[in-house]
């Protein structure tokens, strides 16, 4: 038979709010642990950092400028990872400027070469067409 409290989820008994007291000792001796292991870390990072510098005084290394990111504007579009969105009159001015660009492209080839392209690009219209007048749907 199934007992709802073999799987460990039992409630209290004190009216089952979940919410229990933290020892004040508890509280302080976990507070010290953190403190104790930051102060631990801030330790290794400036041996860390004699390291480098021995490093880039033996190979005459510049340390790079670190970057104050507090003065960092984001309201200005330089240095955003998304672009500014094209509004639908600079998409088609790209459109029309791309269109040009390769019609002059085929001005400069010769006659015999804007014939051949010329005809390269109706094939697939000319396929689609005669296609379609063959095949009917039923």
């Amino acid at each position: 038979m199934f007992h709802p409290g073999a799987l460990g989820d039992k409630k209290d008994d004190d009216g089952g709010s979940g919410a229990r007291e933290i020892d004040p000792e508890v509280e302080a001796a976990r507070r010290e642990a953190e403190e104790r292991r930051e102060a631990k870390h801030q330790r290794m990072e400036e041996e860390r950092e004699v390291m480098r510098q021995g490093i880039r005084d033996k190979y005459g290394i510049k340390k790079k400028e670190e970057e104050n990111v507090t003065e960092f504007d984001f309201s200005s579009p330089e240095g955003r990872l998304g672009r500014k969105r094209k509004t639908a009159a600079e998409i088609a001015a790209e459109a029309a400027a791309a269109e040009e660009a390769e019609n002059s492209l085929t001005n400069m080839l010769p006659e015999n070469m804007r014939e051949m392209a010329n005809k390269v690009t109706e094939v697939p219209g000319k396929l689609i067409s005669e296609a379609s007048e063959k095949c009917t749907a039923m």
